[in-house]
């Protein structure tokens, strides 16, 4: 059965079918929080657990890896937050100007507009009467709408949100920071750089498959991917601590 039919339904009535309603569902309207969701919440795994490993290799303490942590946490999912506010808002200001600009060319030559989205299904392989028909039918129905969506390429599934964006980064940064957090407080200092480290690449691990299932990409590959660069900044960092704490003491 092919797929489009394995999706769609109908509706009868006396025995008539009435509509035909197909239901694909995508993944692009999960772009926006999505992205900002998985970088926060692999940054927040691996810069506070590297952030460990590196005091600890340094000998510092319980309680200076714990400051240490929550410091961490805190500073990053506001760092988090704030790169994504001001990053989104600054797309979501242009996204504003384009649409406002084709709202007055709209008002002020409604009959080039209309010759340009005729053009563009011409040049999509319409031909020219029902590119005029469709160009016509969908202007009187959203005009700005269909022009956004054609010349800009903006939709309501990919529209900027900066709020969004900025919440689930924050959010998902603190998440991912817990996790080494906690252990500085449920573990004794001789277990918790292993600890840290190797409960580190297996959250990496699943949260990259999350994400590339969710992205409908090979779960594997985003994997192996996110846990890879992982394991490099934590190795790095235990590198200079273990370096800097044998010169400083």
């Amino acid at each position: 059965m092919p797929a489009s039919e394995r999706h769609s339904t109908r509706e009868q009535k006396g025995g008539r079918v009435t509509r035909w309603r197909h239901h694909e569902p995508h993944r692009s309207g999960r772009s926006s929080w999505l992205r900002a969701a998985v970088l926060g919440a692999n940054d927040g795994l691996i810069s506070t657990s590297s952030l460990l490993v590196g005091v600890a290799a340094a000998h510092a303490g319980g309680s200076a890896l714990l400051i240490t942590g929550l410091a961490g946490l805190l500073s990053g999912a506001l760092s988090m937050a704030a790169g994504e506010y001001v990053s989104v808002s600054s797309q979501a200001d242009s996204e504003g100007a384009d649409l406002e600009q084709e709202r007055q060319a709209l008002a002020t030559q409604p009959e080039a507009e209309l010759a340009e989205l005729e053009a563009i299904y011409v040049q999509r392989g319409l031909s020219r009467p029902l590119a005029a028909q469709v160009a016509r039918e969908l202007t009187a129905h959203d005009a700005l709408a269909v022009h956004a969506r054609e010349e800009i390429g903006l939709s309501p599934a990919t529209r900027a949100r900066p709020i969004q964006a900025a919440s689930a980064s924050a959010a998902a940064f603190s998440l991912g920071a817990a996790a080494p957090v906690l252990l500085v407080l449920l573990l004794p200092m001789a277990a918790l750089v292993p600890a840290i480290t190797a409960s580190t690449l297996v959250l990496l691990a699943v949260l990259g498959a999350l994400a590339a299932w969710l992205g409908g990409a090979p779960w594997l590959k985003g994997s192996v991917r996110v846990a890879f660069w992982g394991a490099a900044a934590m190795a790095l960092t235990w590198l200079v601590g273990r370096l800097f704490g044998t010169s400083s003491g």
